[in-house]
């Protein structure tokens, strides 16, 4: 929370008058004095990190930015609220489907949703959610604590899921709604390990800036920068963990363990080729060596 104060008071010091800004960020100022818990909940909002440091970016390049909108953030809700329930464990996550500002996923958004189409969400999350606390507790207790949003997502064309997270909206997770709640729940253990490692890169530098070497990721057909092969080798960690728990419960069993090997595999390679490749600080090379020792740990190795 600290972090998105920060981006409004650099806003507020490079903002023109008359754009709307200095009003807004004067309300937000009053319910900081007046309401803490409504400040704290507009601060917390995933898209207000983005649209901010999006702001600054546009303002530095010359760039008309709007400004006024973080009056929209003030003055709006995030969407549908849910309260999730399951052995005792609680999730009440949002689905912002009609947020004032959406962020680029790589994907197009789905909303406004229906009433029918959010009872639909409402389904499906909790059969997802059932699937995350019975059978992988610790996953379940870390996006309970961290996931506040869900942003939904249209299908690829053919009708697959799709799922992703933005570096600069923590606490958010995007997916398409598929039919299987296992993977509804695969989907929420893998974006949320990216929004996490998200936010551990904003206070320690994991690798040097992404320059002009690229390196080869077992799960793509193209190269990717060392950052983008960290990010995919840590959430494809958890990827491997949960088949693994899957195939232990019994459940699918020949899928997941299918899935369990496959991930492995890839994780393990990738993390290999990260720990050699040079571009890893010491934090980032303590940490992926971690990771591998983790992949090692799955296996009993």
């Amino acid at each position: 929370m600290s972090k998105r104060a920060l981006l409004l008071v650099a806003l507020r010091r490079v903002a023109p008058e008359g754009d709307g800004y200095h009003a807004a960020y004067a309300e937000v100022r009053a319910l900081q004095r007046a309401d803490r818990a409504r400040w704290e909940e507009v601060l917390l909002r995933p898209e207000l990190d983005a649209w901010a440091a999006d702001c600054l970016r546009g303002l530095a390049l010359g760039e008309d930015v709007r400004l006024g909108g973080l009056g929209e953030f003030v003055r709006s809700g995030a969407g549908c609220p849910l309260v999730l329930e399951c052995d005792g464990l609680r999730w009440a996550p949002v689905i912002d489907h009609v947020g004032p500002w959406r962020v680029d996923y790589g994907r197009p958004p789905a909303g406004p949703l229906t009433s029918a189409e959010l009872g639909e969400w409402r389904a499906r999350l909790a059969a997802a959610w059932a699937v995350l606390v019975r059978r992988h507790r610790l996953h379940a207790e870390a996006v309970a604590a961290c996931v506040t949003t869900i942003v939904p997502l249209r299908a690829a064309p053919g009708g697959e899921a799709v799922s992703a997270a933005a570096r600069r909206a923590y606490g958010a997770v995007a997916a398409s709604l598929p039919d299987d709640p296992v993977l509804l729940a695969l989907a929420l253990v893998h974006e949320f390990l990216h929004v996490q490692l998200g936010a551990l890169l904003d206070l320690v530098p994991l690798h040097r800036p992404n320059g002009a070497a690229v390196y080869h990721a077992p799960w793509r057909p193209d190269l990717r920068p060392v950052g983008a092969l960290l990010q995919g080798t840590y959430a494809h960690l958890g990827v491997a963990d949960f088949w693994r728990a899957e195939a232990l419960a019994g459940v699918g069993r020949e899928r997941a363990e299918r899935e369990y090997e496959r991930w492995r595999a890839h994780t393990l390679s990738a993390g290999e080729t990260l720990l050699a490749s040079g571009e890893l600080t010491d934090y980032g090379l303590e940490f992926t060596a971690e990771v591998v020792r983790s992949v090692h740990g799955q296996g009993g190795e």
